[in-house]
């Protein structure tokens, strides 16, 4: 899924709403897709996510003696779940194709482990209990921006508290969960949070641990909306629920002390070594980086994240190899000179684009040729009518 990410024409989706038309995932983008390790599943093998998703399910447990429901499914799931049954607006930002990949007219790949709600809820429906706690972790698969903090195939865990009957979870439980959740992966971590709005909560929050002073966002929660309650068959005046879902990989990062998102895939002895327990991360290396500036002609709203993800899709695992890619400036057509323009190739309409590239594998230090020959493959990808080879 490359090229432009203008919008393309309104159609109707199969759960009956308008929607922006899908740009369907090539098979072969799909196919790799699915081949990327989820780190939470025992059955790939051990990593330190699960003990985390470990950690946070005994803690819930232990606070409301809960029955756990731990939810596991393939990535692949209806727009309905995804979206209509957690209360997405029809026209809502996050339905665009740059930050969905769809599969089909009627699937896509998870954006969130939320999208295992809406059929949990059913399951529990069928099958009532005065209380659950639904446990829902895996590998979800977004369009963003390459630095440190960020990859396009992030692990969350979906923790939801429903309870039938007797008094009603409010925001002093929420309260409870966010600081049992907080004492058991963060110990000694200070937080806060902040009001936000979720279309499948009421009384939303945002959680953000404080590291080195600064807030750094680490979960969403909220009142589970009665409206979502309601669409799975359970009614709303005799359920009520909590809901919050984490990134866990960013917990992992603010538990040891990881600094860069890569290091929880490498497949360096030293480093996968220290992705097996929980304790503080010990460097392997310094390596220094190879930066590389490169000036594109691109479409305008080609921001970090539809760059980001250009680059995934056609350098695949070399992709791991770019740590970080900033934008620098955006020029429109109009603004320049007659001679920028031939050297780029540029047409009316299109922007030039300046990007700086660091280039740092985590394992080893790239040779000038190689951070050449990436940086060539890059331009080769952002670059839109290229006349020219980069200088």
């Amino acid at each position: 899924m490359t090229g432009s990410t203008a919008h393309t024409p309104i159609r109707r989706s199969a759960a009956g709403q308008s929607g922006i038309h899908p740009r369907l995932l090539p098979l072969p983008s799909l196919i790799e897709a699915l081949s990327v390790r989820d780190l939470t599943d025992p059955a790939d093998g051990p990593h330190a996510l699960q003990m985390l998703v470990d950690d946070a399910s005994c803690a819930l447990a232990a606070l409301w003696n809960a029955e756990i429901c731990v939810e596991r499914s393939r990535p692949v799931v209806s727009l309905e779940d995804n979206y209509d049954r957690l209360g997405y607006a029809p026209g809502a930002i996050a339905r665009d194709a740059r930050y969905t990949r769809y599969v089909s007219d009627t699937t896509m790949l998870r954006s969130h482990t939320s999208a295992g709600i809406p059929p949990a809820l059913r399951r529990l429906a069928a099958s009532p209990v005065d209380q659950a706690l639904l446990v829902l972790p895996g590998i979800c698969h977004r369009r963003d921006s390459i630095d440190r903090l960020h990859t396009g195939t992030p692990h969350q865990l979906d923790l939801w508290l429903l309870r039938r009957g007797g008094r009603r979870l409010n925001h002093d439980d929420l309260h409870d969960m966010v600081s049992a959740l907080a004492a058991a992966l963060l110990p000694g971590a200070h937080w806060r949070w902040t009001s936000a709005d979720h279309p499948y909560t009421v009384g939303g929050r945002q959680v953000d641990a404080i590291d080195r002073g600064e807030p750094v966002e680490i979960a969403e929660c909220g009142l589970a909306a009665p409206n979502v309650l309601k669409d799975a068959g359970l009614d709303p005046s005799a359920w009520s629920g909590l809901a919050l879902g984490m990134g866990l990989d960013r917990m992992l990062m603010l538990r040891k002390d990881i600094p860069d998102i890569r290091l929880l895939r490498s497949a360096d002895p030293r480093i996968a070594d220290q992705m097996l327990d929980l304790e503080p991360y010990h460097p392997v290396s310094g390596l220094p980086p190879a930066l590389r500036d490169i000036s594109i002609a691109t479409d305008p709203g080609a921001d970090a994240e539809v760059l980001g993800d250009r680059i995934r899709d056609s350098l695949g695992a070399d992709a791991d190899l770019v740590e970080e890619l900033s934008i620098v400036s955006s020029t429109p057509y109009d603004d320049l000179p007659s001679p920028a323009r031939d050297r780029l190739g540029i047409v009316p309409g299109q922007v030039n684009v300046l990007i700086r590239l660091v280039l740092r594998p985590v394992d080893r230090t790239l040779t000038g040729r190689e951070a050449n020959a990436l940086r060539d493959r890059i331009y080769a990808a952002l670059h839109v009518r290229t006349t020219t080879t980069p200088s």
